[in-house]
């Protein structure tokens, strides 16, 4: 996933060389470039910017093997729900900052294998998908209402992965934790079929909960602990680009 992308990225700016940054400099150094009179300043570029990709992956390559966090619990007071929207850690961002949400937890959910690890899933092999566990008040905020906001920070036409994450492993689903709250996904579902707001149908999995295994403790709030890197993933993964075009409005939920 955002191992991908860094590597990906840094190719590509390397084939392109330095007029794909022109924007970023000034006009005369700008033309300096563009004449490629400068060949030391154009091999430094690409090398700054491969280092900086290889820095930005080091924390999360040195602790793959990080042991995973205990999983989140509703109290009485409160109900749980889970989803999946392609990288979880957006997923997890995006859902924290929803009024009424108490807490977002990070996991894998729907595979074969008990316990899995992060290498696991993210190779595809054990039929897991990247999801959030989501904890809230029913009193602020209703399950419908975040089967709402979930459409909308997700392409549902997306039936290969979601925005730069491709496999099943990335895959969109709502996992109902009971009767009801399908009953909820499914007439929401079909509101939005009816609605003809997308281009393609809606291809987002809707199935029954199984078990939750929360992902390795790296991964929980990797938005907060890591903004950085956070917002150097997701700009690169085109989220809120596709968002835009997907909804027809600008930006993330």
């Amino acid at each position: 996933m955002h191992v991908g992308v860094l590597i990906c990225r840094s190719e590509a700016f390397a084939r392109r060389g330095i007029p794909g940054f022109l924007p970023r400099l000034s006009p005369g150094l700008k033309a300096k470039v563009a004449r490629n009179d400068n060949s030391r300043l154009r091999l430094f570029c690409v090398q700054a910017l491969t280092l900086m990709a290889l820095l930005l992956l080091l924390p999360a390559c040195g602790r793959a093997q990080t042991p995973g966090t205990a999983e989140l619990k509703a109290t009485a007071s409160q109900a749980a729900a889970t989803f999946a929207g392609g990288c979880f850690w957006c997923t997890e961002a995006d859902f924290e900052k929803l009024p009424g949400v108490i807490a977002a937890q990070s996991g894998y959910t729907a595979g074969r294998v008990a316990s899995p690890t992060y290498e696991q899933v993210s190779s595809g092999g054990t039929g897991h998908t990247e999801a959030v566990r989501v904890i809230y008040d029913p009193k602020q905020v209703s399950y419908g209402q975040l089967v709402e906001y979930f459409w909308r920070s997700i392409d549902p036409t997306d039936a290969g992965g979601q925005f730069c994450d491709r496999g099943s492993q990335y895959r969109s689903a709502i996992f109902a934790h009971d009767d009801a709250q399908r009953r909820i996904v499914e007439e929401s579902r079909r509101r939005l079929q009816e609605a003809a707001v997308l281009k393609k149908p809606v291809v987002t999995e809707i199935s029954m909960l199984s078990a939750f295994y929360p992902a390795e403790a790296y991964h929980q709030d990797y938005y907060k602990k890591n903004p950085l890197r956070y917002n150097y993933y997701r700009t690169g993964c085109g989220r809120d680009r596709t968002l835009e075009k997907v909804w027809g409005n600008p930006g993330s939920p």
